[in-house]
């Protein structure tokens, strides 16, 4: 097994400003993210939100058991954050800071131009365990706020990152980028995102690689961390 390239056993508050645990404040970037995502849930005015609908959203049939990819999400920004946390800090880095874009024009968006789909059915027309959690899903995450999506956004940072790792075969490589189509169209398939959500993730993912990968003072900066 790997052994992790900072020995975390000795973290502490008053050890946290170290150059070797000064990456952990990335993280603090999720508490602003959810803190926003809150507001944005809540205060905006639903009749304040924009309709997003295409065409092709009529074409596509909802489908419980794209499910799976849609929450398989989940476990895949966890697993390679932790697995970049510990093996590859730089990585890591270029993955948060990849992420906090996203999030931040996602934001922008939200609050400037809010949005709303209305795609959910109105019934399933199957009973089974994976519509019941899409009930509950359904219930907890309004369909406001959903333009960009991102779903789309993470996954592509999440691939992104794990294909630009030297030291990663390219079954793994192959395998992140497969993750990241699946999850994207599985927000189409569950009724979470409208095929408009999906495209307009593109361009925000376009800032996200050419500030994290390109010629930029963020890509300097990643790269002057530890390995």
């Amino acid at each position: 097994m790997k052994r992790p390239v900072v020995d975390y056993r000795e973290l502490r508050p008053s050890t946290l400003n170290e150059p070797r645990y000064s990456h952990l404040k990335l993280l603090a970037g999720w508490i602003v993210y959810f803190a926003l995502y809150f507001l944005t849930e809540n205060l905006i005015p639903y009749k304040n939100c924009h309709v997003i609908h295409c065409a092709l959203d009529d074409v596509i049939p909802f489908n419980e058991f794209f499910l799976l990819f849609y929450c398989y999400w989940y476990g895949l920004i966890v697993y390679s954050l932790l697995w970049f946390l510990l093996y590859d800090i730089r990585a890591f880095k270029r993955l948060q800071i990849y992420i906090m874009i996203t999030q931040a024009v996602a934001m922008i968006a939200y609050i400037s131009w809010p949005s709303v789909q209305h795609l959910r059915p109105e019934a399933f027309t199957r009973d089974n365990l994976l519509t019941k959690l899409m009930t509950l899903i359904y219930a907890f995450d309004t369909p406001t706020g959903v333009c960009p999506s991102l779903h789309v956004a993470y996954s592509v940072a999440i691939a992104s990152v794990w294909c630009h790792q030297r030291d990663v075969t390219a079954h793994r490589k192959a395998f992140m980028v497969a993750s990241a189509v699946l999850i994207s169209i599985s927000t189409a398939f569950v009724k979470q995102h409208s095929v408009v959500d999906i495209f307009a993730a593109l361009p925000v993912c376009a800032l996200g690689e050419y500030l994290v990968f390109g010629d930029t003072k963020v890509r300097r900066w990643i790269e002057e961390s530890q390995e």
